[in-house]
């Protein structure tokens, strides 16, 4: 827990100090994925929810170089406004972005591994990166696969981002080693949609039962997260075929705008939402609320 960059907010170390149930929340998802004031109170709405199913909300930033688990309502506002402003910073730009005191919202696999520095092993998004349409001529793949094969931080989620390549994302998460749990379910879910082509490794039906694997693959000693795929709430599902158009369409304008890396997923997911007439957005933000609700069940049974 102690680290010469790193900033525990005084509620969350207090929490840890005592084992009690402390889940992790990204910053990207306030920076990039919806406009000021909707991201700033959609954070404070999803650290609220942890709150209320019994356990402490880190929301996870770099602000001027610091490496901050756990934000004030004025840390997440700033965040907020920034927006684009602020630095996407996965594990290559680490570092860099704390050497140059700069600020940075966090992904996947960079808030995993502050997470792990904190000694958080439960965290709630909305969906992991993956493997990319077209990573065959590309070799488009996120960082946060391979940060799950090699942290043990835990990832709550509504399945892989689904204007990615599943089927090749489940591939690779095979190959190295990461475990794919459904909550409830064998059909993988795809973000926006309850409904997928595929299924996952182990359905588990409690956070106990989760919480159990959990505890057993450390006294094992075996490295790296799982993906905990925790499907939409079917009343805010989106069909699968209007899902489907809707990405195919911002896959088109993304390849004729010529954007590439970091900036895709932000591209892809902002297009869909206005695609969808923002009816994807509002689907993201109730998938990330119901993920964060999972999260703190399975940090308490822990």
């Amino acid at each position: 827990m102690n680290h010469p960059y790193l900033d525990i907010h005084p509620e969350v170390a207090t929490a840890l100090s005592e084992n009690k149930p402390v889940v992790a929340l990204e910053s990207t998802i306030i920076s990039h994925g919806m406009p000021y004031p909707q991201n700033a109170e959609t954070a404070l709405k999803v650290e609220q929810v942890v709150r209320d199913h019994g356990a402490i909300p880190a929301t996870i930033a770099i602000i001027a170089g610091r490496l901050k688990v756990g934000l004030s309502k004025d840390d997440i506002d700033y965040i907020a406004k920034e927006g684009h402003k602020v630095v996407k910073v996965s594990r290559r730009d680490f570092a860099f972005i704390v050497a140059q005191k700069v600020n940075g919202a966090t992904t996947v696999a960079s808030t995993m591994m502050i997470a792990n520095m904190a000694g958080i092993k439960v965290f709630a998004t909305g969906g992991i990166g993956g493997v990319h349409r077209g990573a065959e001529n590309s070799l488009d793949i996120s960082a946060d696969l391979q940060e799950l094969a090699k942290t043990s931080v835990n990832v709550v989620c509504a399945g892989i981002k689904s204007i990615l390549d599943l089927g090749l994302t489940l591939e690779y998460l095979e190959t190295h080693g990461v475990p794919v749990i459904g909550y409830k379910t064998k059909m993988l879910p795809a973000f926006y949609s309850i409904e997928s082509d595929f299924e996952v490794d182990y359905r588990l039906d409690t956070p106990e039962e989760i919480s159990e694997v959990i505890k057993v693959r450390s006294e094992l000693g075996i490295e790296g997260g799982m993906v905990i795929a925790n499907p939409i709430e079917s009343k805010y599902s989106m069909p699968s075929k209007v899902i489907n158009k809707a990405i195919e369409q911002a896959l088109r304008e993304m390849d004729e705008a010529g954007v590439k890396g970091k900036a895709s997923t932000p591209f892809l997911l902002a297009k869909v939402a206005e695609l969808t007439d923002g009816n994807s957005l509002a689907s993201n933000i109730e998938l990330v609320l119901g993920n964060a609700r999972l999260s703190a069940q399975i940090a308490r049974s822990i």
